[in-house]
């Protein structure tokens, strides 16, 4: 019970600690494109703002397109971003099949290809993290730079009361949920606000499976930046570990950064699992990896 509490006090604090209303002004004051990507039998919803070079942008568990809107000003000032609601999430309607973090990476990389965008940057957070890094190791081709965002390469690397929670999550949680801002916004924007329940019944099945993804992340060959906060719910030591599996950390980079690999590690101050998010330190960390020359292998 008392993980139970525990972790839905962390959700409605690490979906909506940006509010609804402020992002709301946000959209007021900028065109934003929105449209529905058919694919994989899943009606998929995105919104794309500014202009410029294509980053895909992936929220986080329970969450939608929305919980980046205090930042999504600072992203979009120089970049084109297609920040997407996940299946089940969002504007974007459940069809029959599960989460997955495969299925919904190859959404993505059927969304970049219905586009036309040919190769994108991909950045995504907490569970949009898990997505964007299957979507780099199934679709290898459409991924030019990747950004993964308080994100854990396999299932033991949140902390062990964090992985227990989202183990518990179920059907059971949907009614007290309801008084959290999280089904307020949920019951505002989706397609069926009556899947409430199967949505958590999903996110709990996902949460308990477990998946080490090592082997395929010391395959990755696109230029990937680690981003946490020094209190994050990804451990320290995952996040170096992580690192090290992308090339990192494994000498001194020299005088003339010859030993530098195309792999960057972040480690933000102040910052936690629920806040990074909507933090404007997140997003000068990721242009500056961005906008920098680096390696296109390892």
């Amino acid at each position: 019970m008392m993980l139970r509490r525990s972790f839905l006090a962390i959700a409605v604090v690490i979906i909506l600690a940006a509010s609804s209303l402020a992002f709301a002004q946000t959209r007021a004051a900028v065109t934003v494109k929105t449209g529905y990507a058919s694919v994989n039998g899943l009606n998929l919803y995105y919104e794309i703002h500014g202009t410029g070079e294509p980053l895909i942008l992936l929220h986080g568990g329970l969450g939608s397109t929305e919980m980046f809107g205090e930042i999504m000003p600072l992203l979009s000032k120089n970049r084109q971003v297609i920040a997407v609601d996940l299946q089940a999430h969002g504007h974007t309607a459940d069809i029959d099949r599960p989460l997955s973090f495969a299925t919904m990476a190859d959404d993505i990389a059927a969304l970049i290809k219905q586009l036309g965008i040919g190769r994108a940057d991909i950045m995504g957070y907490s569970l949009g993290g898990g997505v964007a890094l299957r979507t780099a190791v199934r679709h290898p081709d459409v991924v030019r730079n990747l950004v993964l965002v308080s994100t854990p390469f396999k299932r033991d690397g949140w902390y062990p009361e964090i992985a227990a929670g989202m183990a518990q999550l179920g059907a059971e949680a949907a009614e007290p949920m309801k008084q959290t801002p999280i089904y307020q916004l949920y019951a505002r924007i989706a397609p069926k606000p009556a899947d409430w329940p199967v949505l958590l019944t999903k996110v709990g099945e996902l949460g308990r499976q477990d998946y080490d993804w090592s082997q395929e992340v010391a395959a990755i060959k696109a230029p990937t930046l680690l981003v946490y906060g020094d209190a994050d719910a990804v451990r320290t030591a995952h996040a170096e570990q992580f690192f090290e599996l992308l090339g990192g950390g494994r000498k001194d980079g020299g005088w003339d950064g010859s030993g530098i690999s195309n792999a960057r590690l972040a480690i933000l101050p102040g910052l936690t699992h629920y806040n990074i998010f909507k933090s404007p330190t997140l997003v000068s960390t990721v242009a500056s990896f961005l906008g920098a020359p680096l390696q296109t292998a390892k």
